[in-house]
Formats: C-alpha cells, sequence, structure tokens
C-alpha cells in the first residue's frame, strides 16, 4: 500500500499558495485492508475512506469509463493494480494530476509543473471532453489564477467548445452547476469565468439571458464601455475588487439582463429594461436553483436599481415606497446589499471605477430616518390595525421629507 498526496494539495503548494483541502490516494491497496486499518468507508459510488484519526478522505486509486450523459454518467473501477499514472490520467488539467509521497517526492506523468510554471490550464487527455462539469471547473480555475497570468490552453479551449456545442452541458444537474458558479463567482477575478464560458461557447447554452448582452450598445454619455456585456463583466469585476458576498455578486451578474431584449431600432436606449428583465432574471434564478437570499436581491437589484442611481432625484414617496419594497424594518441588510450592487454598477464603467457614489449615504440616511420613526406615539393615540399600517407611513414619509430638504439645503 502506497499514499499519495494528489490534486489541489500538489498544485498549490508548488505554486506557493495556502493549502487548505487535501486529497489523498491510496495506491495498490484493497477495501478489506482499510477497513482492518481502521479507515471509515464513506464512498457510495467507489471507495473513499475516512481516516481513523485525521478524518481526511483518502480514495482507492481508480480508473473510469464514461457509461451515460452527464457529470454522473461514468463507471469507476478500483482495484489494487490500478497504477498512480492510471488514476492521475483521468483528473481534468495537468496541473492537478501530480501526486507526492510522504517525502515530497513529486509524480508528474503528464508535466503539470511544466504548466505551472508557463500559466498554462492544459487537459490531461482527450478522456476530458467526456465531463461537461470540467468546462465549468476550467473557467474557474482560469478566474482563481487569471492574476497569476493563467491561460486556458487553445486545445483545451477546442474541446470545451465541442463540449459545449455536444448538448452535454444540458444534462448538468442544478446542484452542480450551481456548486461551480458560486464557486467561481467568489474567486478574485470572477469576471474571467463568465469570459471563457462566452470563449468556448458555453455561456450561450448555460446562461444565454446573459450571452446576449453581449453586442448591445448603451448610451456612451453613460456608458463609455458601451457593450452591455462588457459592463456586466466590469461590475461584476467590482463587486470582487470590493469583496461583496455572494449575492451582490449574483445580483451584479444579472441585473442588466432586460438590456438583452431590447429591439435593435431602439439602440443604444432601454426604456424599462428594469421591468422587462425581471423574467429572464427569474428564468436564470431557477435554472440552477439558486439559494433564495440571491434570487430574492437580483430581482429587486434588476427592478430597482435605477432607482438606486437616482435616489437624490427621487420623491420622498417614491423614496418610501422602494424602502418599503426591501422591507429595510425587518431586513436592513437586504437593502445595504442592494446599495452596493448599485455602487458596483456605477463603477463598472470604463474610467468612473473611482467616482464617487453618493447616492449610497443618502439612501442609507434615508432608510436610517424612516426605522427611527417611532411606533409607540401612534398606538397612544389609539391607532391600530390598518389605520395604525396608515398613520405610520404617513410619519415616515413626513421624516422623509424632512431628510430630503435638509439633505438639499
Amino acid at each position: 500500500m502506497q499514499i499519495y498526496k494528489v490534486g489541489g494539495a500538489v498544485r498549490d503548494r508548488l505554486l506557493g499558495k495556502p493549502v487548505t483541502d487535501i486529497d489523498w490516494v491510496v495506491v495498490g491497496a484493497t477495501t478489506e485492508e482499510m477497513l482492518a486499518k481502521g479507515y471509515r468507508p464513506v464512498g457510495a459510488d467507489f471507495p473513499v475512506f475516512l481516516h481513523p484519526k485525521s478524518g481526511e478522505e483518502y480514495a482507492l486509486a481508480r480508473t473510469e469509463r464514461k457509461s451515460g450523459r452527464g457529470y454522473g454518467g461514468f463507471t469507476f473501477h478500483a482495484s489494487p493494480e490500478v497504477t498512480l499514472e492510471e488514476d492521475l490520467i483521468r483528473r481534468d488539467l495537468t496541473i492537478n494530476a501530480m501526486a507526492e509521497d510522504d517525502q515530497q517526492n513529486l509524480t508528474d506523468p503528464y508535466h503539470g509543473q511544466r504548466d505551472l510554471e508557463e500559466r498554462i490550464l492544459r487537459h490531461v487527455s482527450p478522456a476530458f471532453a467526456e465531463d461537461p462539469l470540467r468546462v465549468l471547473r476550467v473557467a474557474r480555475f482560469a478566474a482563481r489564477y487569471a492574476e497569476l497570468g493563467f491561460k486556458v490552453a487553445p486545445e483545451t479551449l477546442e474541446l470545451m467548445r465541442q463540449l459545449s456545442e455536444s448538448g452535454e452541458l444540458e444534462a448538468l444537474t442544478a446542484e452542480r452547476s450551481w456548486k461551480e458558479i458560486s464557486r467561481a463567482l467568489m474567486e478574485d477575478q470572477p469576471q474571467v469565468f463568465i469570459q471563457v464560458l462566452r470563449d468556448c461557447g458555453a455561456l450561450k447554452v448555460l446562461m444565454p439571458e446573459v450571452d446576449a448582452l453581449f453586442g448591445v450598445p448603451q448610451p456612451e454619455a453613460h456608458h463609455p464601455e458601451i457593450d452591455s456585456g462588457i459592463h456586466t463583466l466590469s461590475v461584476l469585476e467590482q463587486s470582487a475588487l470590493h469583496k461583496q458576498p455572494l449575492t451582490v455578486r449574483w445580483a451584479c451578474l444579472l441585473h442588466d439582463l432586460g438590456k438583452g431584449l431590447t429591439p435593435q431600432e431602439e439602440w443604444p436606449r432601454h426604456i424599462a429594461h428594469e421591468h422587462k428583465g425581471l423574467k429572464l432574471i427569474k428564468a436564470v434564478n431557477e435554472r440552477f436553483k439558486a439559494p433564495k437570499d440571491c434570487q430574492e436581491l437580483a430581482l429587486l437589484v434588476g427592478q430597482y436599481h435605477t432607482h438606486g442611481h437616482r435616489a437624490l432625484e427621487l420623491k420622498a414617496s417614491t423614496l418610501l415606497e422602494l424602502l418599503q419594497s426591501f422591507d429595510v424594518y425587518r431586513r436592513p441588510q437586504r437593502f445595504e446589499e442592494f446599495i452596493v450592487a448599485c455602487e458596483m454598477d456605477a463603477r463598472g464603467r470604463k474610467g468612473l471605477e473611482q467616482r464617487r457614489y453618493p447616492q449610497a449615504d443618502y439612501l442609507r440616511g434615508a432608510a436610517n430616518v424612516a426605522r427611527g420613526v417611532a411606533v409607540q406615539p401612534l398606538l397612544e393615540k389609539g391607532f391600530k390595525g390598518p389605520e395604525l399600517g396608515e398613520a405610520l407611513k404617513r410619519e415616515r414619509l413626513k421624516a422623509l421629507k424632512a431628510y430630503k430638504e435638509s439633505a438639499a439645503s
């Protein structure tokens, strides 16, 4: 029995990056031997065991063969005869197909170390094209390592393009797709993930609503970058630069989908794109079964982001309606995330990345004013039920009018 550290732990050590998760492969062992040493079995599809002390996962070396569609369409074979090289060749990228023994001796049959040095994301074997999930994974790695100068090898991009055209991507489950998408959006350069998906034709399959934004112009006076797709990538980039949470990044990706529906004869204006985009945002939300908080914020940002940009011009009554829509009294964090999504949208414009966004503090102040209206005095006046709600609304409107006047003076 020989035990090797494999995959990301080897890759990241060689890159000088922190190693978080460690994958172990056991060569030359049987299930019975693992059980005899106290390992606990956890794998349903293939033999994976938990270490009796550390709890880390140890997998028996295995080979795999395509047997159906999608990510799960494989049959696995694990036995003591499977070599380390045979186990490594089934992996996605050469930089993930290296192994180390306990003395840090490197096994690198597919030249992963060379590709690390040359900053190339290259597939290990033609079997890469059998697993559609790898399209998303490679795009995610491109986003993760973009700052180090990594690029997808042309021949690997071609395989990704073939996979995108094959219909295999449609076989991915919503859960598996969302896991990759959400992880990719939380990388330092999530816009690279979207760009790589577009480069290989996968974006058109997975998110045609986002893909449709590219080539759609916007008024140059407000959007010097002009192209709606480029703008979306820039907004996503800003959300990462400002360390925003997943909810905000998801909303930034989907906020302008309505512009993809504007007839060409109306370009570059996009009248009512906020409302038109809601059905598209809803469709993307449902396709990937995004978490509820991501879904809600994406819809709200899509509908109201131009309200955010025009916050200083809004009537007090419109401002109150906006606050009510977000339920700022019970869900203050959601409104804060809306504000920063609007700010990322404003910053995601060529040459305007550093421009101040006074609307943010103005909206925060308005929310504080509305929340500050006390209920107790109204109860003491005898208001209750629907009348109490109307009275509270009147008092909040009065307070917002005063706030608006003081802000203008």
